[in-house]
């Protein structure tokens, strides 16, 4: 963002230059969605805080605090989630490695660059736990998206058993990775993977747009089915705001039809023959 966006931009300008109407009009030009928009938002605020807090601007509110995205709030479709039948049915329809990726990624709501990244060492068979640590993108191994990503993850036991019969066919490799790349023995690329293989797979079952994300949308929405706590299911996805847990994902439809048909049977309920007189 600072290389492709930011600096051909505004790397002539002084600070006191940049306006908070110009950094407007220039975010409404930049021919992006409103979330990218409202990532570069964040960066040119944060770059406001640094400038002030290295005594290079005065201390004095935030000028980018006046800019507004619009749309940034609003949510462009609703995610996809699965249920247990299509999960089940999409999971038989991919080879492995990619079979066992989505297993991961269904089991434990791990993003799809820590998963590329996980390090048996990393997995503890006997505690029945997992470290999440690093991800990969793009191939390249770095730190994760933010200190509230890092955290030790229970691992079931018949998750376990999965990964321990993946382990007993997986290829050896100077990194230790859970899958690693057979080309270039390193971590695999993401996209590629749900291009050749996840796309197609659902849409052979008729689902449209399945991506690596609709696995943990659908992890926090069959979390929310097993009346799990927000709290723990916001540890669970390592999100440093509960209210982000909340845009993860949608009910179940048998949740949604159980709870109505709660209210209904209460609103319906027939009136006691007292309560009439």
């Amino acid at each position: 963002m600072l290389d492709v966006w930011i600096r051909p931009k505004w790397e002539d300008f002084l600070i006191s230059d940049v306006k908070a109407a110009v950094v407007q009009a220039w975010l409404r030009g930049v021919p992006r969605k409103p979330k990218t928009k409202g990532h570069l938002k964040a960066l040119m605020h944060r770059l406001f805080e640094k400038a002030m807090l290295w005594e290079l601007s005065p201390v004095d509110r935030n000028p980018m605090e006046l800019v507004h995205v619009k749309g940034i709030s609003k949510r462009i479709k609703l995610p996809i989630v699965l249920t247990v039948e299509q999960c089940l049915a999409l999971i038989a329809l991919l080879p492995d490695p990619y079979k066992t990726m989505v297993i991961f990624a269904i089991c434990t709501g791990c993003r799809v660059s820590e998963i590329l990244a996980m390090r048996w060492s990393r997995i503890n068979f006997k505690r029945g736990t997992m470290m999440v640590t690093v991800k990969a993108v793009n191939g390249r191994v770095g730190r994760l998206k933010t200190e509230y990503s890092a955290d030790e993850l229970p691992l079931d036991p018949e998750f376990a058993a999965v990964l321990k019969s993946w382990k007993a066919r997986c290829p050896d490799s100077i990194g230790d990775w859970v899958f690693p790349s057979p080309v270039t023995d390193r971590c695999y690329h993401a996209s590629p993977i749900q291009q050749d293989y996840i796309r197609p797979a659902g849409e052979k079952l008729e689902l449209e747009h399945v991506g690596w994300h609709t696995f943990r949308h659908t992890y926090r929405s069959w979390l929310d089915a097993t009346g799990a706590p927000l709290g723990v299911q916001q540890k669970l996805l390592r999100h440093a705001h509960i209210g982000t847990t909340m845009q993860y994902g949608n009910a179940m439809m048998e949740s949604k039809r159980d709870a109505n048909s709660k209210v209904v049977q209460m609103a319906l309920r027939p009136v006691p023959q007292q309560a009439r007189a």
